[in-house]
C-alpha cells in the first residue's frame, strides 16, 4: 500500500532512539528496518557502470556498462534513459532498492582521477543527461543517488580538502547540474561529498543542504553522506538525513543526547525520518512489498549483450579520419598494443563490477576477421602489473577461468571457499561470515612454459609457492593515506621460468588490517620496450594497415588518486611513431575515458576514441571500425594540446585549500576566452561517418529561451547521426560562452533534415552576488550553431532588444 502523506502517523509510533537508529546504516550497504511501522530494510549498491550488489568485490554477476563519459559521448538523452532502465532491471534482479549514481561532478581538470565516472565538463550537458538516467532508473521503482554534492571534482586529499569557489561560479557552474537534475527528474536521494566548500564540510553545509537544496529547490528526497564522510552530530542540523555506512558512526546515542540538550531540534530528526520513509515508500520497502512484473534479462543474455555493444559504439568518437575508416573486411591487420588484449573496460575504485565476461579489442576483431588479424604485442603500459587475466589462469578446483579464493580466520579455520573470475578481491566488508577474516589464500593453475611474472597485490605478510618456488615476504604500506590497503595496495613480483603446468598459491596473513584489496599477479614476462617496438614494426610492414591500441589504465582512471600528466604511460607514443613511419596506413584506437596527449596525431590516418566500453567493448570497437555501427560520439571534454594547457589544471591543494581561481571559465569556456591555448580537440568535436552541410538557420526568440532550427544535409554515402550544438556568446566579456542546447538527428546519405534545438532558459541568467539571487542575462551577444566550438557553421547576432540577424 502507499502511505504517501501519512508519514507523521508512523513518526508518532517511534520514540527518539528508534528514530535516530534509522538514520545510520545497518551495515556497509543496507539500512535498518522497523517491523512496528511496516518498514523493511533497504539495500544500496554502487551503480555508475553497473549494479555491483552489496559486496565490495566478488559480488553477483552484473552487466558492465560503458563508463559515464562513453555514455555521455552519445549526447543522447534517449540512450541515457535506456541505460537507466537497464540498470533498474539489474537492481530489481538483485533486490537492490537504490543505485548510487549518477555521478555529476564536472570535468574541471582533466587530471582528476575520477573524471571517467562523471559525464562532462559542461553543466547543461551533465544535468540533462543525468536527468534522463534518473528517469530511466526510477520509472521501475528503483531509487537513484545524485552525487557527489558539491564541487567534488578531484581525488587529492578528497576527505579533507577545502574547495574555494566564488559565489557566482558555484551557482552558475557547479550547482547547475544538480539543479537541472533535481528540477527535471527528482532523484530520490542525493549524496553529500567528503570535501568542504568555502570552509564548511559538505555533510554539514546548512546554507547548501537546507538553504539551496531543500529550500530554494524544494527537494523532498533524502540526503545521505558519502561513505564515512559524516564528521559529527552537527550534520543532523546542517541538512544531512542519513549517515552511511553503519552500524557505527558519529550519530547514535550522541545524536539522541544532542536533541535532549537542545543542540539539535527534534523537528529536524522528524524531517530526516520523514524523508527516509518517503524513500522507502517510493522503492516499495514500506507497507506491502512491491511485486515486479517481469524478470530482467541476465547479464550474458544475447539481448543485453547487443544492447551494451550498441551503447558502447554510439559513444565512440572519430577524432580524425582521412578516409581509412570504416575499414574494409579484406584488410590484413597488424594489431598492436597491450590494450588490444588487455583492454581496459572499466575504471578503478568503488564502481567496479563483476561482469560475466570482458571482451577485448583483439577478441572482438578476431571474431569478425579471423586470421586476417595478427597481434604483434606492445610496450608496457602499467607501473603496477594488473591481476592475472581469466584464461591465462584457471581455478585449480573446477577448471573455470579465474582463481580460487579461500578466506580463513587468523587460526586457519575456513570461512569461505569461492571461485572468482577476477584475480583480486576486497576483504573486510563480507557479511554473514562465522568470524573475522585473518588469512587469505589465492590459488590458480598456469599452463605455461617459459618466463612468467608472478606475484601478489596487497599489504601484509605473504607466502608465495609455485612448484619449487617458495618465497616469504612482507609488503609494507607506502603512502600512509587512509584506505591505502584498498585503494592503492602495493605489488610484489618476480620472474620465474616455468616448465609446464603448475599451481600457484599465495597466502596472506592480514595481521591487524581489517579492510584490504588482495590479488594474484601472473602473466608472461614482459619484453623490453625496444624488443616490443621492433616486433611491432616488423608486423606493420607486412600488413595492409596497422591498428595500434593505446590508452590509460586503472592506475590513472580510478577513485582515490589523480593524474600528474595527460601523457600516455610508458613508451606508447614511441610505439605509435615507429609504426606510423612504416605501416601503409595507421589507425590508432584510444582506450581511455579521459583526455590524453596525442603528439603524433598529424602523422596517423585515423584516431578513434573508445572510452572504457564495458563488457562488450571489443565487439563494439570492431563494429565501429568496420562501419557495422557508427561511432557517432562527440567529446564531452576538451582535449588539451599539452600538459598545463587548460584553464583549470592543478588538483593539488595548498595548505589544504584548492582555489577554483578560473571562476566560470572551466573547460571549453576558458579555451574560448583565451585563458588557455586552443585545445587539440574541442568539447563537442566528433566526425562520425557523415559529412555535413548546414543552411537556413532560423531562431524563434519569443519564449524564455531561443528555439533554433537549422537544415543539415548529409553529404556522405553512409547514414549518419548529427548533433547540432547551439552556444551563446554574451557580449559581456565577463560572461563565458556556454552550451545552451543541442539536438541529434539521424540522416540518410544525400538527405536533408530540419533539426530544432530547444535552448534552456537556465543558461540565460546570471547570479547577482550583491543581491544573492538570479538575474536575467543581457540578451546581447551571438548564437553559435556548431559541431563543437572548433567547427562553427553559422552565427547569428542577438541585439540588446532581442532581435536576431545574421552575423
Amino acid at each position: 500500500m502507499s502511505l504517501v502523506g501519512d508519514y507523521d502517523e508512523l513518526l508518532r509510533a517511534l520514540d527518539l532512539p528508534a528514530k535516530v537508529r534509522l538514520l545510520t546504516g545497518a551495515s556497509f550497504a543496507a539500512l535498518h528496518g522497523d517491523p512496528a511501522i511496516g518498514l523493511a530494510p533497504m539495500t544500496f549498491s554502487d551503480g555508475p557502470t553497473g549494479v555491483k550488489g552489496q559486496s565490495m568485490s566478488g559480488g553477483p554477476l552484473a552487466c558492465l556498462l560503458p563508463n559515464a563519459t562513453a555514455l555521455a559521448g552519445t549526447w543522447s538523452e534517449e540512450l541515457l534513459l535506456a541505460a537507466g532502465e537497464l540498470l533498474a532491471g539489474e537492481a530489481v534482479r538483485q533486490g537492490v532498492h537504490v543505485v548510487l549514481g549518477p555521478t555529476i561532478n564536472l570535468h574541471r581538470s582533466p587530471l582528476a582521477g575520477r573524471v571517467f565516472e562523471s559525464f562532462s565538463e559542461d553543466p547543461l550537458l551533465t544535468g540533462k543527461l543525468a536527468a534522463a538516467y534518473i528517469k530511466g532508473v526510477q520509472k521501475r521503482g528503483v531509487g537513484t543517488s545524485l552525487k557527489h554534492f558539491v564541487a567534488n571534482d578531484a581525488e587529492t586529499e578528497r576527505q579533507t580538502v577545502d574547495n574555494r569557489v566564488d559565489e557566482a561560479t558555484l551557482r552558475e557552474v557547479y550547482l547547475l547540474p544538480f539543479e537541472i537534475a533535481i528540477e527535471d527528474a527528482d532523484p530520490w536521494t542525493l549524496m553529500a561529498a567528503y570535501n568542504a566548500i568555502n570552509g564548511v564540510t559538505a555533510t554539514e553545509h546548512d546554507a547548501l543542504l537546507n538553504g539551496v537544496v531543500k529550500g530554494e529547490l524544494g527537494y523532498h528526497g533524502l540526503i545521505m553522506s558519502d561513505w564515512f564522510a559524516t564528521r559529527s552530530v552537527a550534520a543532523a542540523a546542517g541538512g544531512l538525513d542519513l549517515v552511511m555506512p553503519g552500524p557505527y558512526g558519529p550519530w547514535g546515542q550522541a545524536l539522541v543526547d544532542a536533541v535532549a540538550e537542545g543542540a539539535v531540534a527534534e523537528e529536524a530528526i522528524d524531517d530526516h525520518v520523514r524523508r527516509l520513509l518517503r524513500l522507502a515508500d517510493r522503492v516499495g520497502a514500506l507497507g506491502s512489498p512491491r511485486a515486479h512484473p517481469e524478470d530482467p534479462p541476465a547479464p550474458d543474455d544475447p539481448q543485453r549483450r547487443a544492447q551494451l555493444r550498441d551503447m558502447a559504439a554510439a559513444g565512440m568518437t572519430v577524432l580524425t579520419n582521412d578516409g581509412v575508416l570504416p575499414l574494409g573486411s579484406e584488410n590484413r591487420i597488424a594489431l598492436i598494443g597491450v590494450p588490444a588484449t588487455d583492454t581496459v573496460l572499466l575504471g578503478g575504485g568503488s564502481s567496479m563490477v563483476t561482469a560475466p565476461h570482458q571482451v577485448s579489442i583483439a577478441d572482438g576483431l578476431t571474431a569478425v576477421l579471423g586470421d586476417r588479424v595478427r597481434f604483434a604485442g606492445g610496450v608496457e603500459v602499467r607501473t603496477t602489473p594488473a591481476p592475472a587475466r581469466a584464461g591465462f589462469v584457471t581455478d585449480p578446483v573446477d577448471g573455470r577461468p579465474g582463481i580460487r579464493v579461500r578466506l580463513m580466520t587468523g587460526d586457519g579455520d575456513e570461512l569461505t571457499d569461492d571461485h572468482m573470475a577476477d584475480a583480486q578481491r576486497i576483504i573486510g566488508f563480507d557479511s554473514g561470515l562465522a568470524g573475522p577474516v585473518g588469512r587469505v589464500r589465492l590459488s590458480a593453475r598456469l599452463d605455461h612454459k617459459g618466463p612468467v611474472q608472478l606475484g601478489v597485490l596487497g599489504l601484509g605478510s605473504w607466502v608465495l609457492t609455485a612448484g619449487a618456488l617458495h618465497e616469504e615476504f612482507v609488503v609494507e604500506p607506502l603512502t600512509g593515506i587512509p584506505g591505502e590497503a584498498i585503494l592503492a595496495p602495493r605489488p610484489h613480483t618476480l620472474i620465474v621460468d616455468l616448465d609446464g603446468p603448475v599451481v600457484v598459491e599465495a597466502e596472506l596473513d592480514l595481521g591487524r588490517t581489517e579492510h584490504a584489496l588482495v590479488g594474484l599477479i601472473a602473466r608472461p614476462a614482459p619484453k623490453t620496450d625496444e624488443e616490443a617496438i621492433a616486433d611491432a614494426v616488423r608486423a606493420a610492414r607486412g600488413a595492409d594497415l596497422a591498428v595500434v591500441v593505446v590508452g590509460l589504465t586503472d592506475e590513472q582512471e580510478t577513485e582515490s588518486r589523480d593524474k600528474t600528466t595527460l601523457a600516455l604511460p610508458g613508451a606508447q607514443d614511441a610505439l605509435v611513431e615507429a609504426v606510423a613511419a612504416v605501416a601503409p596506413r595507421t589507425v590508432v584506437v584510444v582506450n581511455s575515458a579521459t583526455p590524453v596527449l596525442l603528439p603524433w596525431a598529424d602523422r596517423v590516418d585515423a584516431i578513434l576514441a573508445v572510452g572504457l566500453p564495458g563488457q562488450e567493448g571489443g565487439h563494439a570497437v570492431a563494429a565501429a571500425l568496420l562501419g557495422d555501427l557508427e561511432p557517432a560520439g562527440r567529446l564531452v571534454s576538451s582535449w588539451p594540446i599539452a600538459d598545463g594547457a587548460g584553464p583549470a589544471w592543478s588538483v593539488t591543494p595548498e595548505a589544504g585549500v584548492l582555489e577554483y581561481a578560473e571562476g566560470p571559465f572551466v573547460g571549453y569556456r576558458g579555451h574560448a576566452a583565451g585563458r588557455a591555448p586552443a585545445p587539440r580537440y574541442w568539447f563537442g568535436h566528433g566526425l562520425g561517418y557523415g559529412r555535413w552541410e548546414y543552411a537556413d538557420a532560423r531562431a524563434d526568440l519569443a519564449g524564455p529561451a531561443p528555439r533554433v532550427t537549422v537544415a543539415v544535409r548529409n553529404l556522405a554515402t553512409h547514414t549518419s547521426r548529427e548533433v547540432v550544438q547551439v552556444y551563446f556568446q554574451p557580449a559581456d566579456a565577463g560572461q563565458p560562452v556556454r552550451l545552451v542546447g543541442w539536438a541529434g538527428a539521424e540522416v540518410g546519405p544525400g538527405a536533408t533534415a530540419d533539426v530544432t534545438v530547444e535552448c534552456d532558459a537556465r543558461l540565460w541568467r546570471r547570479w547577482d552576488t550583491s543581491a544573492h539571487r538570479w538575474a536575467d542575462l543581457d540578451l546581447a551577444g551571438e548564437l553559435l550553431i556548431a559541431r563543437g566550438l572548433g567547427d562553427i557553421r553559422l552565427r547569428a547576432a542577438v541585439e540588446p532588444n532581442g532581435n536576431l540577424h545574421r552575423a
